[in-house]
């Protein structure tokens, strides 16, 4: 039997890379916003309907953490009620879905690391979004694996590690929160670990998994931790080494030289933002490295291939 995985988000950061990696384990339906509106229910339902998939895979989510303070219905609509919808078609056809969520579930007061068995308190609309979404999907009773994340950047797209290079080709000093701790989490290594995990789902062999017995939620992110600050300082220092005619360095740069020489820290006050930001994101893999097998690399040797990345 061949595999059909039915992704969403094909545009997005992990989206884009699930869609060059999932093609190795089968047929893949990559959808965007342009083919497939997340907040129209029925649209929905016949796509799922019409690519009977055995996964769902879904990457879609409404991301813009501080527009989702003021922009709440449609935050909802995307990241709560169609993955509701998600999982109800996943039960009717008895496929799995694979679902992202994230850190922000967690309001950041804890000072060691973030497990499943943690109670979620989301501090952000964009965090009771997400959490809503988690809740609708267990309850759905569908197999399911819901991967939180964290830091999540590429090298296309909008994120920290693009916008920090486009800042250091403009100023000579860049101001960075140092108080907020996490994991920068490359999107490649998010997809990778994520075809793997499905790869072992698709195998007949004594190396498969049944979706039934590892359902539930699972934390994937790189693996050390670092402030914001750490990872600007780490972005500048190779950036350094990556070849300016690079394409997608060259997007990021618009082809002019980095002038950023020094990043000060400062606090969160000193950088108020709409939706507060959990001042602890670091989450324990430990579940995902027993259950499956599968730890990330360090956040530093993730960003060091992400920055050598030809893509």
């Amino acid at each position: 039997m061949s595999l059909r995985i039915l992704l969403t988000g094909k545009d997005g950061q992990v989206g884009g890379d699930l869609q060059a990696l999932l093609p190795r384990l089968g047929e893949v339906v990559a959808l965007g916003r342009s083919s497939m509106d997340l907040t129209d229910e029925g649209q929905v339902r016949r796509m799922v309907s019409e690519v009977r998939p055995h996964a769902i895979v879904n990457a879609a989510a409404y991301t813009a953490v501080d527009r989702a303070e003021t922009d709440q219905e449609v935050a909802r609509l995307v990241n709560a009620e169609a993955p509701a919808v998600l999982a109800r078609e996943a039960q009717r056809t008895s496929a799995i879905l694979i679902h992202y969520s994230t850190d922000y579930v967690f309001d950041g007061s804890k000072t060691s690391p973030y497990t499943e068995e943690d109670r979620p308190n989301p501090a952000s609309a964009y965090g009771r979004t997400k959490l809503a979404g988690e809740e609708a999907i267990r309850l759905s009773g569908a197999p399911h694996l819901i991967f939180r994340t964290a830091w999540v950047y590429a090298t296309r797209g909008r994120n920290f590690l693009l916008t920090i290079l486009r800042l250091a080709t403009q100023r000579e000093e860049l101001r960075v929160v140092a108080d907020q701790t996490g994991a920068p989490t490359w999107s490649r290594e998010i997809a990778r670990a994520t075809a793997a995990v499905i790869g072992r789902l698709a195998d007949p062999g004594p190396k498969g998994l049944v979706a039934g017995e590892v359902s539930g939620t699972y934390h994937m992110t790189a693996g050390g931790t670092g402030t914001w600050h750490d990872f600007a300082n780490a972005i500048l220092d190779q950036a350094a080494r990556v070849p300016a005619s690079r394409p997608w360095f060259a997007a990021a740069t618009g082809g002019h030289p980095l002038l950023a020489r020094t990043v000060r820290p400062i606090t969160t006050s000193e950088y108020p933002t709409p939706a507060r930001r959990p001042a602890y994101s670091v989450l324990s893999n430990e579940k995902l490295w027993r259950v499956f097998g599968i730890r990330l690399p360090d956040w530093r040797d993730q960003l060091h291939e992400a920055l050598l990345d030809e893509q």
